[in-house]
C-alpha cells in the first residue's frame, strides 16, 4: 500500500532552548496543519530514531513532547522501538521515560504478538499491528551527514528481529517495501537540536532547527541538502522516489521558514 503524499511543503523552523513547542506548532502550520492527524478516531505512533540508548545522537525529550503535545486529541500515543543488538527496544525507550504518562505508552514492536505478515525484500516479516493504518505514523530523527538520511533510514526499527544486519544487503529494498506496507509515514520531523556530521558521533553542532513536512521524502532531502549530501548518492532517498513516494527534487520542493542556505551557513560558521 502507498502512503498518500498530502503535499511536499517543508518547514525549518528555528528556535530558542527550551521553545520547541511553538517552533513545532509554527511548523505544522506552515506546512498546512495536521487537523486530520491529530483527531480523537486514530491513535498515533511515534517512532524516534535511537540505536543506543548510551548515545546522544537520538531526539530530545523537549522535541518528543513537542511532537506528543501536537496531538493533543488522539486517544492513544505509542512511543515504539524494536530489540536490536546493542539492546532491547524496552531499554531504549527508557530515554524518554519522563514524557509517559497513561495515554503515553513506550511499546516494544519486538514483543508484540498480534503482527501482520508483508512481503519485505521477498521476506515474509510480521509487522506489529500498531504500525498500520488508521493508526497515525510519525517518523522522527536527527539531523545528520549521512547518505541513509534520517526518517526514511528510521524504518528500519519497525523490523522485529534484534538481528538485523542481513536487510543491510538491500537496504533502499528492505525500507522502502516497509513503508509501503505500513502505508507510509504521515509526518517526518528531523531533530535538528544538535546536527551530527557523521552516524555514530555522539556529540553534534547545536543548531536549534525542526524540519518538519507531511512528504518524508523531501523532509530527507532538506534535511541532506542542509548537510552537504549530494541527493543523488542516497539509494534509499532515490529508490522512494523511483516508487514515486514523495518529491526529491530540491528545487521542486517548497521550502518554508527558513532557508537551507541559512542552517547551512550556520554550520559552516
Amino acid at each position: 500500500m502507498r502512503g498518500a503524499i498530502v503535499s511536499s511543503k517543508v518547514a525549518i523552523v528555528k528556535f530558542d532552548d527550551g521553545d520547541v513547542q511553538q517552533a513545532f506548532q509554527q511548523a505544522h502550520k506552515l506546512i498546512g496543519g495536521i487537523d486530520d492527524l491529530n483527531t480523537k478516531k486514530r491513535t498515533a505512533v511515534i517512532k524516534p530514531g535511537v540505536f543506543h540508548h548510551k548515545k546522544k545522537n537520538h531526539p530530545t525529550l523537549d522535541v518528543l513532547n513537542a511532537i506528543i503535545n501536537g496531538f493533543s486529541k488522539a486517544p492513544q500515543i505509542f512511543v515504539v522501538e524494536s530489540d536490536n543488538y546493542k539492546g532491547t527496544g524496552s531499554e531504549r525507550l527508557q530515554i524518554w521515560k519522563e514524557a509517559y504518562t497513561n495515554r503515553v505508552v513506550p511499546f516494544n514492536l519486538s514483543e508484540d504478538t498480534d503482527t501482520r505478515g508483508v512481503k519485505i525484500a521477498d521476506e515474509n516479516i510480521g509487522l506489529s499491528h500498531i504500525l498500520f493504518k488508521p493508526n497515525v505514523f510519525v517518523s522522527t530523527h536527527v539531523l545528520r551527514k549521512t547518505e541513509y538520511g534520517s526518517v526514511l533510514k528510521n524504518l528500519m526499527g519497525l523490523m522485529p528481529t534484534p538481528k538485523k544486519g542481513r536487510f543491510h544487503k538491500q537496504l533502499p529494498r528492505v525500507l522502502i517495501d516497509a513503508y509501503e506496507a505500513i502505508g507510509g509515514i504521515d509526518l517526518a520531523v528531523i531533530d535538528g537540536t544538535h546536527a551530527y556530521a557523521t552516524v555514530s558521533l555522539d556529540k553534534g553542532i547545536k543548531t536549534n532547527t525542526l524540519i518538519v513536512g507531511r512528504d518524508a521524502v523531501a523532509v530527507d532531502a532538506v534535511g541532506a541538502t542542509i548537510m552537504g549530501v549530494k541527493l543523488q548518492k542516497m539509494p534509499i532517498l532515490q529508490e522512494a522516489i523511483r516508487r514515486g513516494l514523495g518529491e526529491g527534487d530540491i528545487d521542486k520542493i517548497q521550502v518554508l521558514g527558513t532557508s537551507t542556505e541559512s542552517v547551512r551557513e550556520e554550520l559552516r560558521r
